[in-house]
Protein backbone atom coordinates (compact mmCIF):
# COMPACT_ATOMS: atom_id res chain seq x y z
CA UNK A 1 0.00 0.00 0.00
CA UNK A 2 2.66 2.66 0.89
CA UNK A 3 4.70 2.18 -2.68
CA UNK A 4 1.41 1.92 -4.63
CA UNK A 5 0.91 5.35 -2.64
CA UNK A 6 4.15 6.74 -3.19
CA UNK A 7 4.14 5.91 -7.29
CA UNK A 8 0.59 7.35 -7.04
CA UNK A 9 1.55 10.64 -5.55
CA UNK A 10 4.64 10.87 -7.64
CA UNK A 11 2.30 10.49 -10.92
CA UNK A 12 -0.10 13.27 -9.35
CA UNK A 13 2.87 15.54 -8.41
CA UNK A 14 4.38 15.29 -12.07
CA UNK A 15 0.67 15.43 -13.00
CA UNK A 16 0.26 18.68 -11.71
CA UNK A 17 3.77 20.15 -12.13
CA UNK A 18 3.55 19.65 -15.93
CA UNK A 19 0.40 22.31 -16.34
CA UNK A 20 2.30 24.14 -13.48
CA UNK A 21 5.79 24.36 -15.76
CA UNK A 22 3.49 24.86 -18.79
CA UNK A 23 1.79 28.10 -17.16
CA UNK A 24 4.97 29.34 -15.25
CA UNK A 25 7.17 29.30 -17.75
CA UNK A 26 4.78 31.12 -20.24
CA UNK A 27 4.12 33.43 -17.90
CA UNK A 28 7.66 34.18 -17.19
CA UNK A 29 8.37 34.03 -20.88
CA UNK A 30 5.39 36.50 -21.61
CA UNK A 31 6.14 38.87 -18.99
CA UNK A 32 9.77 38.91 -19.66
CA UNK A 33 9.39 40.03 -23.48
CA UNK A 34 6.67 42.31 -22.53
CA UNK A 35 9.39 43.89 -19.54
CA UNK A 36 6.79 43.16 -17.49
CA UNK A 37 7.99 44.39 -13.52
CA UNK A 38 9.14 41.45 -11.30
CA UNK A 39 5.36 41.04 -9.62
CA UNK A 40 3.19 41.56 -12.81
CA UNK A 41 5.45 38.41 -14.05
CA UNK A 42 4.67 36.51 -10.99
CA UNK A 43 1.06 37.19 -10.98
CA UNK A 44 0.78 36.40 -14.78
CA UNK A 45 2.85 32.92 -14.40
CA UNK A 46 0.84 31.85 -11.73
CA UNK A 47 -2.12 32.71 -13.12
CA UNK A 48 -1.67 30.83 -16.28
CA UNK A 49 0.10 27.81 -13.65
CA UNK A 50 -3.65 27.34 -12.22
CA UNK A 51 -5.43 27.65 -15.97
CA UNK A 52 -2.87 25.48 -17.29
CA UNK A 53 -2.89 22.98 -14.40
CA UNK A 54 -6.45 22.83 -14.26
CA UNK A 55 -7.18 22.25 -17.56
CA UNK A 56 -4.76 19.37 -17.68
CA UNK A 57 -6.75 17.86 -15.00
CA UNK A 58 -10.38 18.27 -16.71
CA UNK A 59 -9.69 17.33 -19.97
CA UNK A 60 -9.40 13.50 -18.83
CA UNK A 61 -12.77 13.97 -16.71
CA UNK A 62 -14.43 16.01 -19.47
CA UNK A 63 -13.70 12.53 -21.70
CA UNK A 64 -14.62 10.39 -19.04
CA UNK A 65 -18.30 11.95 -19.36
CA UNK A 66 -18.20 14.50 -16.59
CA UNK A 67 -20.35 17.56 -17.36
CA UNK A 68 -17.94 20.60 -17.35
CA UNK A 69 -19.24 21.75 -14.26
CA UNK A 70 -18.69 18.64 -12.30
CA UNK A 71 -15.42 18.06 -13.66
CA UNK A 72 -14.39 21.56 -12.58
CA UNK A 73 -15.37 21.18 -9.00
CA UNK A 74 -13.32 17.64 -8.51
CA UNK A 75 -10.10 19.55 -10.40
CA UNK A 76 -10.59 22.57 -7.89
CA UNK A 77 -10.61 19.87 -4.70
CA UNK A 78 -8.23 17.69 -6.55
CA UNK A 79 -5.54 20.13 -7.49
CA UNK A 80 -5.53 23.32 -5.90
CA UNK A 81 -3.73 22.54 -2.36
CA UNK A 82 -1.04 21.22 -4.93
CA UNK A 83 -0.93 23.72 -7.15
CA UNK A 84 -0.86 26.52 -4.83
CA UNK A 85 2.05 24.54 -3.22
CA UNK A 86 3.93 24.57 -6.09
CA UNK A 87 3.56 28.06 -6.95
CA UNK A 88 4.58 29.53 -3.90
CA UNK A 89 8.33 27.24 -3.71
CA UNK A 90 8.58 27.79 -7.52
CA UNK A 91 8.22 31.77 -6.94
CA UNK A 92 10.48 31.79 -3.72
CA UNK A 93 13.30 29.47 -5.15
CA UNK A 94 12.92 32.29 -9.21
CA UNK A 95 12.97 35.28 -6.22
CA UNK A 96 15.91 34.16 -3.94
CA UNK A 97 18.17 33.64 -7.20
CA UNK A 98 19.85 36.70 -8.17
CA UNK A 99 19.52 37.84 -11.63
CA UNK A 100 16.64 34.41 -12.18
CA UNK A 101 13.97 37.33 -12.95
CA UNK A 102 15.47 39.88 -14.80
CA UNK A 103 18.15 37.32 -16.51
CA UNK A 104 16.08 37.42 -19.82
CA UNK A 105 15.32 34.79 -22.14
CA UNK A 106 18.18 33.85 -23.89
CA UNK A 107 19.79 33.73 -20.53
CA UNK A 108 21.15 30.14 -18.86
CA UNK A 109 20.99 31.45 -15.90
CA UNK A 110 17.09 31.88 -16.52
CA UNK A 111 16.61 28.05 -17.39
CA UNK A 112 19.08 26.76 -15.02
CA UNK A 113 16.84 29.00 -12.22
CA UNK A 114 13.75 27.59 -13.95
CA UNK A 115 14.79 24.35 -13.83
CA UNK A 116 15.87 24.56 -10.00
CA UNK A 117 12.11 26.37 -9.04
CA UNK A 118 10.35 23.72 -10.82
CA UNK A 119 12.77 20.60 -8.87
CA UNK A 120 12.25 22.76 -5.42
CA UNK A 121 8.59 22.41 -6.72
CA UNK A 122 8.18 18.71 -7.69
CA UNK A 123 9.91 17.95 -3.83
CA UNK A 124 7.63 20.15 -2.04
CA UNK A 125 4.30 19.18 -3.30
CA UNK A 126 5.08 15.32 -3.95
CA UNK A 127 3.82 15.10 0.35
CA UNK A 128 1.55 17.02 0.15
CA UNK A 129 0.14 14.48 -2.58
CA UNK A 130 0.93 12.16 -1.05
CA UNK A 131 -1.14 13.26 2.18
CA UNK A 132 -4.22 13.80 0.59
CA UNK A 133 -4.10 10.51 -1.34
CA UNK A 134 -3.76 8.77 1.59
CA UNK A 135 -7.05 10.57 2.91
CA UNK A 136 -8.39 9.28 -0.73
CA UNK A 137 -7.94 13.33 -1.68
CA UNK A 138 -6.77 14.90 -4.22
CA UNK A 139 -5.57 13.10 -7.54
CA UNK A 140 -7.61 10.12 -5.99
CA UNK A 141 -10.99 12.45 -6.99
CA UNK A 142 -10.26 12.43 -10.51
CA UNK A 143 -9.06 8.71 -10.54
CA UNK A 144 -12.24 7.82 -8.99
CA UNK A 145 -13.64 9.21 -11.83
CA UNK A 146 -11.87 7.53 -14.73
CA UNK A 147 -12.20 4.07 -13.26
CA UNK A 148 -9.18 4.20 -11.70
CA UNK A 149 -8.11 3.17 -8.18
CA UNK A 150 -4.67 4.10 -6.78
CA UNK A 151 -2.39 2.92 -9.75
CA UNK A 152 -4.47 -0.18 -10.81
CA UNK A 153 -5.17 -0.40 -14.56
CA UNK A 154 -8.08 1.92 -15.45
CA UNK A 155 -11.62 0.16 -15.60
CA UNK A 156 -13.10 -0.14 -19.71
CA UNK A 157 -13.93 2.82 -21.10
CA UNK A 158 -17.53 2.32 -20.90
CA UNK A 159 -17.51 1.00 -17.08
CA UNK A 160 -18.56 4.56 -15.52
CA UNK A 161 -19.77 7.56 -16.67
CA UNK A 162 -21.15 10.26 -14.78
Amino acid sequence: MRDSRNAMAVSATLHCLTGCAIGEIAGLMIGTALGLSTLQTIALAVTLAFLFGYLLSTLPLLKAGLGVATAFSVVLAADTLSIATMEVVDNLVMLAIPGAMESGLVNPVFWLSMSLALTAAFFAAFPVNRYLLGKGKGHALTHAYMGMDHGKQPASENAHHA
